[in-house]
Formats: structure tokens, sequence, C-alpha cells
């Protein structure tokens, strides 16, 4: 296990070089200035088309702009806002925040381009079942406009894309979001994540089986509500804590740009830290540049490919903007990113040299030796916990020198419970030396994101966030395994795509067997692999074709100036665009 987590480590180091974080940025400032700040065009222009005021049941496409933007933000807003959030905060530090608005801001910029470039060069074909993302667009932009030798190239570029976006589509989009589910109900309620895993896999297998209809349908009930759901719950925490916000809101500017200091149960970030971890999880959160969310976004009704590019735009704002900042806020406002220890070890620990020559955790195995959680909360099997040590060179996983010395409440055979300790960072190898004895409940993604609304108001953790847990993970999901099976179609056909839903179905299932994930590093791996791979294979087909998508934004608002474009009619009823029927 410490080989594959070496290798992660070194795979997403390489991905995630500052190489990459310049590139993605750059690309947002680019694509920002070109479509002279398309940001607002979204805010504007994009709402009134979500509103159903375009919509026009003759045009090609298979659901209308609030269904595809439902199904988008399905596969968008997920876990990554509630435990992405999290873990965000929880090692990069306030800054993170800051970072993540960054990200979510440029981010419009990318997510309108990339959708424009993929509903100019969708497949329209089978106007049930259109077929778009990137591999169509450098297939049938560059394979199939310049001909000749450019037609294989293209579609093995396109092949590469589909093979990150299968990785991901496992990783980020499956495992992440399950897993998360799987450790906050069995925090909370003492399900077996297992139990957890096989309920998603079953929802999820009953709704993917009818297609991007069912999953547009779906999505267009179920986003809205659980939303709305979630910020209403975040806002009234914060109006509880209202006197403390606007200081709050100064510190994440102000240690955006300082290294923020050690506290609790955070150990630290320097300023650099706090800017890739944010935009790390901002980008896994909204996912701009990956190349995703226009697979969803193709399937609009719609023969305008700007106006399509412009409600895509609105993805990033609702996703990070709103969603993020609010659980942000709550784990910030409540002080659980730096929460005091629950207590001090009361046994004998040391960390020693051991055979074989590897610093060792040397200590009481006694569950007694834990101090006594808040009530009513207790230790059961599978709760992790840490204590703190200081190293001497900076670690990977916090950003400073301070480093995490895990423990695991197990069973003891007999039906009682002891305490595993685990393996110390490669940064100890060098010598540590621990800084106290308070042991800390160690909360990875939701789960901290849980205790924070607890800590406002208790129990509406447990309840809450679980259920939005579920909801967000469901509806994430059903997205990504519909993006998932247009790469298999694109790769294999669609004869390919029943084995690939019994194969997602079971991923859903195997991540959430006891101890495939431990800590919130690897936790963090499974999200930055997906990620990562799929903005290395999109961003350079979207640079290269970007030109495109400038001259159709341009050529559209020429239009709609000069009112050489039909439209806009009267809205229709809300519960009509949200079911669709304005485009039967």
């Amino acid at each position: 296990m410490d080989t594959y987590n070496q290798v992660m480590n070194d795979v997403i180091g390489a991905l995630w070089s500052t190489p990459t974080f310049f590139a993605l940025l750059g690309t947002g400032i680019l694509f920002t200035i070109w479509s002279k700040f398309i940001q607002f065009r979204a805010l504007t222009h994009g709402v009134k088309v979500l509103r159903g005021t375009y919509d026009d049941k003759s045009d090609p496409g298979a659901i209308n702009h609030f269904q595809a933007l439902s199904a988008a933000l399905s596969g968008t807003v997920g876990l990554g806002n509630i435990g992405g959030v999290a873990l965000a905060i929880g090692i990069g530090g306030p800054g993170a925040l800051f970072w993540m608005w960054v990200t979510g801001f440029l981010g419009m910029a990318i997510k309108a381009v990339e959708v424009t470039l993929a509903m100019i060069y969708r497949d329209t074909s089978d106007p049930e079942n259109p077929h778009g993302g990137a591999m169509y667009v450098i297939k049938r932009g560059f394979g199939d406009r310049v001909g000749g030798w450019a037609r294989p190239v293209a579609w093995a570029i396109g092949a590469i894309f589909c093979v990150t976006l299968l990785i991901s589509t496992m990783t980020g989009g499956n495992m992440f979001q399950a897993w998360n589910v799987a450790s906050i109900t069995n925090t909370y309620f003492g399900v077996p994540t297992i139990v957890t895993g096989i309920v998603l896999a079953m929802i999820t297998g009953t709704v993917i089986i009818g297609g991007i209809k069912r999953i547009g349908d779906v999505a267009g009930r179920l986003v809205p509500f659980m939303c709305g759901l979630y910020l209403l719950a975040g806002v009234a925490v914060l109006i509880l804590k209202a006197a403390d916000v606007p200081a709050l809101l100064a510190m994440v500017v102000r240690e955006a740009f300082n290294p923020t200091e050690a506290g609790g149960a955070f150990l630290g970030a320097t300023a650099w830290f706090g800017l890739t971890t944010g935009l790390r999880r901002a980008l896994f959160s909204n996912e701009a540049g990956q190349g995703t969310s226009p697979i969803a976004h193709s399937a609009a009704k719609t023969n305008e490919p700007v106006r399509e590019g412009v409600v895509a735009g609105l993805e990033p704002f609702i996703d990070t903007c709103l969603v993020c900042t609010l659980t942000a806020l709550v784990i910030l406002v409540t002080g659980t990113w730096n929460r005091e220890a629950a207590g001090p070890f009361e046994g004998q620990i040391a960390l020693v040299e051991g055979a074989d020559g590897s610093l060792e955790v040397l200590a009481d195995t006694s569950i007694e030796s834990l101090p006594d959680l808040p009530a009513p909360d207790r230790w059961t099997e599978g709760n992790s916990f840490f204590l703190v040590a200081e190293v001497a060179e900076t670690s990977g996983d916090t950003g400073s020198n301070l480093v995490r010395v895990p423990g695991t409440v197990v069973s003891d055979g007999n039906g009682g419970l002891r305490i595993s300790w685990g393996d110390l960072p490669a940064e100890a190898s060098d010598g540590a030396t621990l800084v106290d004895t308070g042991v800390y409940r160690d909360l990875v993604g939701a789960a901290l994101t849980g205790l924070a609304f607890d800590r406002a108001v208790p129990g509406l953790g447990k309840w809450l966030v679980t259920a939005a847990c579920w909801l967000f993970a469901i509806s994430t999901l059903i997205s990504w395994a519909y993006y998932g099976e247009q790469g298999i179609v694109y790769l294999f056909s669609e004869k390919a795509v029943p084995a690939y839903k019994v194969v997602f179905c079971l991923a859903t299932v195997v991540v959430t067997l006891p101890n495939f994930i431990r800590t919130d590093t690897q936790l963090g791996n499974l999200a930055d692999l997906g990620t990562g791979v799929m903005l290395v294979a999109n961003v350079p087909i979207i640079l290269a074709m970007s030109y495109q998508a400038m001259n159709a934004f341009n050529d559209y608002f020429r239009r709609m100036r000069l009112g050489e474009m039909e439209g806009p009619h009267e809205a229709p009823p809300i519960i009509d665009v949200v079911e669709g029927r304005d485009v039967e």
C-alpha cells in the first residue's frame, strides 16, 4: 500500500506541477479577455435562455436548456461541494477559498468556450441521443475538415481524451462520491460502508438504464431541490454567526497571500499550498476545462451553439461561487477547520526507530487510552484519529513541517475495540517529535462538513449533510455514468455500454470496502488523478479550437444586437421548463 500511495503521489505531482497551474489560470484569463468577459453574458443573457424564452421544440437535441444545465450541474454539484471543499479548507486553510473564487470566475469563461465548441461539432444524427464533447470537437472540427492524414490523428486524440474521461469517471465521478457518502453515513448512523455502496449502486443502475432523457428528467427535479435545501441551511448558519462573517471574509483574502498559521486540527499551510489546494478542489468541483459538461450540454435542444455556451457559463458560478463558498464559510465560521483536540491521549506513546531503521509508533492500544468524545458520540469501529508531530522537512500532505500520527479504532476480535496505529509519513524518516498528546478526530471530507453544521445547530449536520450527501452523490453518479458511457461509445460503439454500466456500479461498491481509503490524502488523490488527466487531455484541444468559439460569440451577439435572430418569446410556465414539456 505504501508503494501504491507513493506512485499515486508521484503521478499527481507530475499532473499538478507548476506549469499546470499557470496553464489553467492563463487559459481562464485569455478566454475572459478574448470573449469580452463572457461571464457577464452568462449572468444576464444566460439566465433568460435558461428560463425558456428561447426554447423551440423544432430545434435539434433531446432536452431543453434547463434540463441540460441540471444534468451538467448534477455532475458538478456533488460531494466536491461538501467533501472536496472540506478537504481544501482542512489542509489549505482559509486562503484556499479565495483561490476557489478566482478559479470559479475564470472557469465561467472556460466552460462557455468548451461547451460552445461542443455544440458546434456535436453529432445529432440520432435526434433522441445526441453525442458531443471534446472527442467530437477534434474529430469533426479538425479531422473531418482537414481530411486525409488528419482523420486518424484526430480520432486518436479523441480516443486519448476518452481514456482520461473513463479514468476520471471511475475515480472522481464515482469512487470519491460513494466513499464520502459511505463515510458520513457510517459516522452518524453506524451503517456498514459496504451497505451504502450497494444501495448507491442499485439506485444509480436504475436511473442510468433510461439514458440521457431519464437522467435529464431526474436531474431537473433533483438539482434545484438539493441545492435549495443545502443553501437555505447554510445561510441559516451564517445568519446565526453573522457577527463573525465580515472578519472571516477579511481573513480569507488576507491568508490567500500569507502563510496560514497552524492551530488545533489545522497543521498549517504556505500561501502557495493554499493556492494549489483551492485551485484543485475548485476545478474538481466545477469541472471547468475537464471537458465533462459539454457532453451533457450537447443534448440540449437549440440551433444556436453560443446559446448553450452562455448557459453553461452559469455552472461554475452556481457550483463554486455559491455552493462551495457556503460550505467553506460554514466550516470556517464554526471553527471546525482548526478545532480543538478531543482530549489528551491517556496512555504511553513514543516515536521510536524500528528494526528497519524507519520511525514507528510505540504506544498503548487500549481503547481506554482515547479521550471520551462529546455526547452522544462515542468511539466505534472504523473511526480514525491523529496526534500531531513535528518533522524537519515540509510535508507534501500538509504544506508545513507538521504531520499526523494516525490511528484507527478496530475490533479486538472479542467483541471489544482496540487501537491500530498507522504508518508515519515519509517525511518522518529523518526524525519526528510529538507536539503534544492531543487526540483529534480525523474527519475526512463530508464528515468534517457535517461536524461544522452540528457545531452551529446540534443535529443539523447529522441529518442535513447526510441527506445532502446522498442527493449530491446520486446526482453526480448518474451524470458521470453518462459521461463515461459517451467515452465508451466513441471507443467501442454502443454494444459495449451494458458491460460498462455493470463495471461502473461495481466500482461504487468496491470503494466502500473497509479500509479501501483511510486518509484525506488518499481521498484527495482520487479526485486529483481524475481531474488531472482530463485537464491535460482537454485543455490543448479547447485552446487549439477556441478561435472558432470566439468567432461564434461575436457573430451571435452581433445578430442579437441587430435583431437578426428569432426570440425571445414569452417564458413558458416554470413547471413546464423543469419537466421539459415546453420542448415536447
